[in-house]
């Protein structure tokens, strides 16, 4: 009984403190793939955001490697989701040991295409790919073992689709072509993994911004844009009712000051809680970072903060305080922690991961 006091005194003292402090079964994995070496890295991130190396997973696959390495975690957490964008497409599913944090091949499925992105539907019974060059999305059954099972639904994009998310609710599919500046709106039946187009079928951003990925806000009240050819960030009103995107309120740039390249804008992501969003830059190397005005969903710009060279993606911890970037031509990943104040970041360490890591996922249990 006495050692049972002592460590709820000792957790309080920690929680008092303001640090943050799992409890003794929880743990936080970091999955990072690489397409050059065709494998994911396999952290732990600990409570201090120190990162722990785990294991290096092979991604079985052609031997002439894609672009990149889209992966996806299931909604349960259970499985990650690996894409492989050279003949044959498929994707590669791994097991999530819950303690551990390794990975364990239970299979291998049919994938359409060289798919950019891929991510499950909400219940985890669909994978929703992208693909950039065959300008298409695709819908794909799971079976009880993870395993992706073919395409039962391929619908045509405007060239380059690059990224696919359901909304909140699973009731709608989002996702966007690049080289048609568009993003889809689609109604979305869950129970037969069905895509349809939404009323209307499409928004246009501004001609050669190349929308490319696309973000929710955690309020559900707002979707966030960033455009590859431009560094533009859209901020788009979501109806909730109607499973579209209201007029943008705001359009404003991931571009660094001073920049004077060719924008090449990657990845965006917000933190848990809404107050803060990222947005990488790859010609200049650099993350931009905005406060964001929970309200009426407006950025305001705080700095840009340089990262690993080409930064094609990165990820926010699900507690918010720690925001991990990958550089293509760096082969290795940054750490920063976020002020939960002013949502600017502080480099903490750097680490090896794969060759050409592109792809970055936190678990947390």
């Amino acid at each position: 009984m006495r050692r049972l006091e002592i460590a709820v005194l000792g957790l309080s003292a920690v929680l008092g403190s303001g640090m943050l402090m799992p409890s003794a079964q929880a743990a936080t994995f970091v999955y990072v793939g690489s397409s050059d070496s065709q494998d994911v890295t396999v952290l732990e991130l600990k409570a201090n955001g120190d990162l722990t190396p785990i294991a290096t997973t092979a991604v079985p696959g052609p031997e002439k490697r894609g672009g990149s390495l889209p992966m996806n975690v299931s909604p349960d957490k259970k499985r990650l989701y690996v894409g492989l964008r050279n003949e044959p497409y498929a994707a590669v599913t791994f097991n999530i040991d819950n303690k551990t944090g390794k990975l364990t091949q239970a299979g291998v499925g049919p994938l359409a295409d060289s798919m950019a992105y891929v991510a499950t539907d909400r219940t985890g019974k669909f994978l929703l790919s992208a693909s950039y060059g065959g300008n298409k999305v695709t819908v794909n059954p799971i079976g009880a073992n993870g395993v992706v099972q073919a395409a039962t639904q391929t619908v045509a994009t405007q060239p380059n689709a690059h990224c696919i998310v359901t909304d909140p609710t699973n009731k709608y599919v989002l996702h966007t072509s690049l080289g048609g500046d568009l993003i889809y709106q689609q109604k979305f039946d869950a129970k037969n993994g069905k895509l349809t187009p939404n009323d209307p079928p499409t928004v246009s951003v501004k001609a050669k911004a190349g929308a490319r990925h696309i973000v929710f806000s955690p309020n559900k009240k707002f979707v966030y844009l960033v455009s590859e050819l431009d560094g533009s960030i859209y901020v788009f009103p979501w109806d909730a009712r109607t499973g579209t995107l209201k007029k943008e309120t705001q359009v404003t740039t991931s571009l660094p000051k001073g920049f004077d390249g060719k924008p090449w804008a990657a990845d965006i992501h917000l933190t848990p809680d809404g107050k803060f969003l990222y947005a990488s830059e790859r010609t200049s190397s650099t993350l931009a970072a905005f406060a964001v005005d929970t309200k009426t969903g407006a950025l305001t710009a705080i700095d840009s903060f340089p990262t690993e060279k080409q930064p094609r993606a990165f990820s926010i911890d699900p507690t918010g305080r720690v925001l991990l970037a990958v550089g293509e031509l760096s082969n290795s990943m940054t750490s920063y922690s976020i002020d939960k104040k002013s949502g600017r970041l502080t480099k903490l360490k750097e680490y090896p991961v794969g060759k050409k890591p592109n792809w970055v996922e936190i678990v947390k249990f």
